[in-house]
């Protein structure tokens, strides 16, 4: 029904910055809420990095305050995380979440994306 797909992913250089995006498709009506990112890293259990609102209202988890920026093209579906200077740690899964109200259900879904990975060394 709806799908969400990450993309931007890939083998980095501490220090090094990278986008990953995230776009929400379907075939049937729907509008989104809340989007947001997590990610897992090897051994670790899954963690919120950020989410922001259709409002545009924004929290980031306190880990990466400073480094990671989240935004969102209403108009696409898509959410980006933009993650600067990067460092092993960051290497992780990153999956994109989104709060998606079903026109036809009336009625709010949680979807998730597959994933994408991150891979920061030199």
């Amino acid at each position: 029904q709806v799908q969400l797909v990450e993309s931007g992913g890939g083998l980095v250089q501490p220090g090094g910055s990278l986008r990953l995006s995230c776009a929400a498709s379907g075939t049937i009506m729907f509008t989104i809420d809340h989007m947001g990112w997590y990610r897992q890293a090897p051994g670790r259990e899954r963690e919120l990095i950020a989410t922001i609102t259709s409002g545009g209202r924004i929290n980031y988890a306190e880990s990466v305050k400073g480094r990671f920026t989240i935004s969102r093209d209403s108009a696409k579906n898509t959410v980006y995380l933009q993650i600067h200077v990067l460092k092993p740690e960051d290497t992780a899964i990153y999956t994109c979440n989104a709060d998606v109200f079903l026109t036809h259900l009336g009625a709010s879904v949680e979807y998730w994306g597959q994933g994408t990975r991150v891979t920061v060394s030199s």
